[in-house]
């Protein structure tokens, strides 16, 4: 009597992409030493043209707080400041065109670089502006909401009368803490979905829905190493902001071409 297992093929338990995802890498710390320094040449071989995105992106941040004092709308710089660094992606998409052109040995001047955003018209990075926007209008709701909640009837008629109740009161400590939660976990789903999904809808042809899922799988492969990024684009974001937003001119140009290299580290080359 023959068995029913025999001749049957054997079971795969290995791990399998998706069909039709990019296949992806495991990285460590010392690749993300490697892509910062790599970041950081790429800088220097053309700072002015990455500085330009920089201060593009300083400009717009001082555009921003100052429209808000101008309208007496002090309680939005909190999540304004916090949300700011979350779009830094698009403004790197130049930086990471730079990188990549650089990496090949390809010639380029300004007006390549800096037409690359409306180039990505035709393409998925319209889709991921949208679900950037998304997370972004939950991120100021939600904030709104635990402000009416945990201070209620407060009256900020300045900038100085925001920060003292929010950092002198019981609610107002009660507030900084709910929102830096809620703000952490949105923070942390936008950077799960847009760290690789950004450059990697530069590179290739492929949909957003795609380059998130390949971002996500990334991150869920290497969460530590993918949380150590995260916090080193934080910190040092906000501390850019510190002297009048001029940091940007040189941290987020290097933090946009680093960017680039690790998703060439966790991302396998397209086939062909």
């Amino acid at each position: 009597m023959t068995s029913k297992t025999e001749g049957s093929p054997p079971q795969n338990t290995a791990p399998v992409s998706p069909p039709g995802l990019p296949k992806v890498n495991k990285v460590s710390a010392e690749d993300i030493k490697a892509s910062l320094k790599a970041g950081f040449t790429d800088f220097m071989a053309r700072p002015f043209l990455s500085g330009f995105f920089g201060l593009f992106y300083a400009v717009f941040g001082i555009f921003v707080v100052g429209t808000l004092v101008w309208w007496g709308k002090v309680w939005m710089l909190i999540p304004a400041g916090i949300a700011f660094p979350l779009v830094a992606p698009f403004a790197a998409a130049g930086l990471y065109e730079m990188s990549r052109r650089l990496q090949k040995g390809e010639g380029f001047g300004w007006s390549e670089i800096l037409t690359v955003m409306a180039h990505q018209r035709k393409r998925e990075m319209g889709w991921m502006a949208f679900v950037t926007l998304f997370i972004l209008w939950v991120w100021f709701y939600q904030f709104r909401t635990v402000l009416v909640f945990t201070l209620q009837n407060a009256s900020f008629s300045d900038l100085s009368g925001f920060f003292n109740a929010v950092l002198y009161t019981p609610r107002g400590w009660t507030f900084l803490a709910i929102g830096s939660c809620v703000g952490a976990f949105l923070s942390m789903v936008l950077f799960t979905l847009t760290v690789i999904a950004m450059p990697i809808l530069l590179d290739r042809e492929i949909d957003f829905v795609s380059a998130m899922l390949t971002s996500i799988r990334v991150v869920r492969k290497n969460p530590r190493v993918m949380l150590g990024w995260a916090a080193i684009i934080a910190v040092t974001m906000l501390l850019s902001l510190v002297p009048a937003f001029l940091g940007l001119i040189f941290t987020l140009p290097i933090l946009g071409h680093t960017t680039w290299h690790i998703y060439q580290r966790a991302v396998q080359p397209a086939s062909g």
